[in-house]
């Protein structure tokens, strides 16, 4: 189709290298940085891991760092969820809101000690915003990109996999909990976390120079389980129900319309970013929701740039915004952003690129 030109704006990985050696032929930019996307056998791909193991190059989830006595009350000013009890190797997955209760981002926040804090973020430049916020309310906190690249480790045998290498005692990881450690001398973060719904680990790799490095430990210690390169999986994280920032939201949404109301806490304190929006909002109901929609077309789609108008009855109810084949499901499904009168059942048109495509609305997940 085209290729992505070498830029000095545009940051490789501490695992670019291996990915390359392991055949990675397809990436997207994700934070400025390159994401693969394809090693060229995407079905096989997806079966790695819905039934076995599958690791990931995610270093575009950069870390926002920050440090410092004010670094916990920074924070809660960014995030309309209640950390007051987040402890010390716990993560929290949270929406973060501008001040009209819009989402600009849903990153996984690490709390590393009293003092630090990481928020591991989707594709939006929190480190400006953090770091605005931090000035503008004279806070007593430094806000940095730290050296640490997440390395993840998805599918039903990643937790034998990972524990073959760090020790049984990641089995009693809880979701979002984490712990600092080492292996051949490189420092990591593990933790029970990662972009599907089929369970895994994601390795905060804390040594830049040493991405080939563990990319290498993992891949031979996951030989016995036939582990494989891959990437957040779009036809599975659709099938679960996984929302994607950026691609599944717009300049407009709130956490309420994507299924995340229940990662808001109204009770937070005033001065929290987007709350009093949020309250708002909460108070009237929004607007619209989501839902899935099944399509009837039985050829597998084709990826596109743009939303695609979901129609009833002549009238636009919203948008399709995402689609792709369920290799599970044989059939077309993606994700609906439509008005709240819009329910599971409706009949709809979608008016994709390619031509007008009849479907049906539907509860999320889909498996």
């Amino acid at each position: 189709m085209f290729s992505i030109s070498p830029s000095t704006r545009l940051r490789t990985s501490p695992f670019y290298e291996a990915t390359l050696a392991d055949g990675v032929c397809a990436m997207t930019t994700y934070n400025q940085m390159l994401m693969p996307t394809s090693y060229g056998h995407p079905e096989e791909e997806y079966w790695r891991i819905i039934n076995g193991v599958s690791m990931w190059d995610v270093a575009v989830e950069r870390q926002v760092q920050l440090k410092g006595p004010d670094a916990g009350r920074l924070a809660q000013i960014l995030a309309p969820r209640d950390l007051t009890k987040c402890k010390v190797g716990q993560g929290k997955y949270v929406p973060l809101c501008n001040h009209h209760g819009v989402l600009i981002n849903d990153p996984i926040l690490l709390k590393l000690d009293e003092e630090r804090y990481w928020l591991s973020i989707a594709d939006s430049n929190i480190w400006f915003w953090a770091e605005a916020i931090a000035r503008e309310r004279g806070l007593d906190v430094e806000v940095s990109e730290p050296d640490v690249s997440p390395l993840a480790v998805q599918g039903p045998k990643a937790e034998t996999v990972v524990a073959s290498i760090f020790g049984d005692w990641v089995r009693d990881l809880k979701y979002f909990w984490f712990r600092e450690t080492e292996i051949d001398g490189i420092p990591v973060a593990v933790a029970r976390s990662g972009w599907s719904k089929q369970g895994g680990f994601e390795i905060y790799l804390m040594d830049g120079t040493k991405g080939s490095a563990l990319w290498n430990i993992v891949k031979e210690a996951g030989q016995p389980y036939g582990i494989g390169p891959g990437n957040p999986n779009w036809c599975e994280r659709v099938e679960s129900g996984l929302v994607s920032y950026g691609g599944d939201s717009d300049g407009h949404t709130n956490p309420f319309e994507v299924r995340m109301g229940k990662y808001v806490d109204l009770h937070v304190p005033d001065d929290t970013i987007g709350i009093t929006a949020l309250r708002r909002i909460a108070a009237e109901g929004p607007k619209r929701h989501q839902l899935g929609v099944v399509l009837d077309d039985p050829e597998p789609a084709k990826a596109e740039f743009t939303w695609s108008d979901i129609e009833r009855n002549g009238q636009k109810i919203g948008d399709l915004t995402t689609c792709v084949w369920s290799y599970r499901m044989k059939k077309n499904i993606g994700f609906a952003l439509v008005s709240v009168t819009a329910k599971p059942g409706d009949r709809v048109l979608v008016q994709r690129g390619s031509g007008a495509v009849e479907g049906t609305l539907c509860e999320l997940p889909f498996l």
